[in-house]
C-alpha cells in the first residue's frame, strides 16, 4: 500500500486545472492537498466545495481582500481551508509538508516562480507550465538535479515523448518529432492569415484551451515553446528536434532511432492521459480519460510544417539552439504580443513578427541568473507595446 498522495493543482480553474481535478478525484490513493485561482474566485470556491483542500491560494491580492468567501462551505471534520494570496501565496503552499505532488498548470510566466519554488522543494512536479522551461530551463532542471526534484510532463507531447523514451538507452535517439495539429489556420492562404479575426483564431478544430494558448496553436507559437520545453526536459540538442502536422491530434510525439524505428504514443486528444500519467508514473492505473476505439474506421494524416505560413516554427528552433536569454524574451513578447491581438491592438500576423523584432533587438546572456531572466521579462513586454504604438 502506497501512502495517500496529495496534488496542489495551481491554476485550478483553468481548463488543465478542471481536468486535473476529474482525474485527481478519480484515482484511488490520491487526494486535492491545494488548489489555486488568480481572478475566477467563485469558480475556485467552488471546487474547494467539492473537493474540500487543505489550503487555497487567491494570487490576485486585490481581488481576494474585496471578494466575499463567505460561500466556501465548512467540511465535515468542521474546518476550512487555509487560505493564501499572491504569488508568495502560491510559493508558500507548494513548499508545504502536506503537499506531495504539485501540477503547475498555471498559464504563461505568471507560473515561473511558484514551480522553481516546488522544485527546489524536492516536490514531483508535474509540470504543464511549459514557460517554466521556455523561460529558465537551465535553471529549472539543474535545480532538479540538485534537489531531487522528479520534474514530469503534462503537455500531451512530452509525456508522449517521456513514454517512448522510457527504458531506451538514450544514445539510440536520433530525432524527436512533435506533432501539432496544425490550429484553425492550416489550410489557410497567407492573405486569409493577414485578415485572420480574434473568432477565426480561437476556433481550434481539435483541442479546448484557454484564449491564449488557442492563440499560440494558430500562430504555431505553442509548437515553437513546445521545441524549447523539450530541449532542457529531454535534454536534446536542438537538431535533433522537429515538428510534423498531424490535424486528428492522435499521435501525440514520435521518437526516431538510429536504427530507423520510431515510437509513437496514442490516445484521443484529451489532458486527462498525460496528467494521469505524471501524476501515477512509474504505475498505470484505470482513469477517466476516453479511449481509442477501433471499431471504427480512422485516418492518420502527416504532412510537413509550412514555415512560410508559421514562421514562429523558426524561432522556436532558433531560442532551442540559443539558449541563455532567448527564451524568456521571446516568452514575454509572444505573451504581449497574444494579448494585444485578443484586444484588437494588434494584427494577427504581426503576433510573430513583433517577437522576431524584440528577440533581434535584446542583450543577448548565455548564461542568466533568474533575476536577468525576471528583468528581460518586463522589458520585452515594454517593447512589445512600443513596437504597437509605433
Amino acid at each position: 500500500m502506497h501512502p495517500t498522495q496529495k496534488v496542489a493543482i495551481l491554476g485550478s480553474t483553468g481548463s488543465i486545472g478542471k481536468n486535473a481535478i476529474e482525474v485527481v478525484r478519480a484515482l484511488p490513493g490520491f487526494e486535492v492537498a491545494a488548489l489555486s485561482a488568480h481572478s475566477r474566485l467563485n469558480e475556485l470556491c467552488d471546487q474547494v466545495n467539492a473537493c474540500q483542500p487543505s489550503f487555497i491560494v487567491a494570487s490576485e491580492k486585490d481581488r481576494a481582500e474585496q471578494f466575499d468567501w463567505s460561500r466556501l462551505n465548512v467540511s465535515s471534520a468542521g474546518k476550512t481551508p487555509a487560505r493564501l494570496t499572491g504569488p508568495e501565496g502560491l510559493e508558500e503552499v507548494v513548499t508545504r509538508d502536506e503537499v506531495d505532488v504539485v501540477l503547475a498548470a498555471i498559464v504563461g510566466s505568471a507560473g515561473l516562480k511558484s514551480t522553481l519554488a516546488a522544485i527546489g522543494a524536492s516536490k514531483r512536479v508535474a509540470l504543464a507550465n511549459k514557460e517554466t522551461l521556455v523561460m529558465a530551463g537551465q535553471l529549472a532542471m539543474d535545480l532538479a538535479k540538485e534537489t531531487g526534484a522528479q520534474v514530469l510532463p503534462v503537455d500531451s507531447e512530452h509525456s508522449a515523448i517521456f513514454q517512448a523514451l522510457n527504458g531506451e538507452n538514450r544514445s539510440g535517439i536520433k530525432k524527436v518529432i512533435l506533432t501539432a495539429s496544425g490550429g484553425p489556420f492550416r489550410n489557410a492562404s497567407l492573405d486569409e492569415l493577414r485578415n485572420a479575426t480574434v473568432s477565426t483564431a480561437l476556433a481550434h478544430p481539435t483541442w479546448q484551451m484557454g484564449p491564449k494558448i488557442t492563440i499560440d496553436s494558430a500562430t504555431m507559437m505553442n509548437k515553437s515553446l513546445e521545441l524549447i520545453e523539450a530541449r532542457w526536459l529531454f535534454d536534446l540538442r536542438p537538431d535533433q528536434l522537429d515538428v510534423v502536422i498531424h490535424p486528428q491530434s492522435i499521435v501525440h510525439s514520435l521518437v526516431e532511432f538510429v536504427d530507423g524505428s520510431i515510437i509513437a504514443q496514442l490516445s484521443p486528444p484529451d489532458m486527462k492521459l498525460p496528467i494521469q500519467y505524471a501524476l501515477t508514473y512509474p504505475e498505470r492505473m484505470p482513469g477517466p480519460s476516453p479511449k481509442l476505439d477501433f471499431t471504427q474506421t480512422f485516418n492518420l494524416d502527416f504532412q510537413p510544417p509550412d514555415y512560410d505560413k508559421f514562421p514562429a516554427l523558426l524561432l522556436g528552433k532558433e531560442v532551442a539552439r540559443e539558449g541563455g536569454t532567448t527564451g524568456a524574451v521571446l516568452n514575454a513578447a509572444n505573451e504581449a504580443a497574444v494579448a494585444a491581438f485578443l484586444d484588437g491592438r494588434l494584427k494577427f500576423l504581426d503576433i510573430t513578427k513583433s517577437c522576431r523584432e524584440v528577440l533581434n533587438q535584446h542583450n543577448f546572456n548565455s548564461n542568466p541568473d533568474l533575476d536577468e531572466l525576471l528583468k528581460l521579462d518586463a522589458w520585452a513586454r515594454k517593447e512589445i507595446q512600443q513596437w504597437i504604438a509605433a
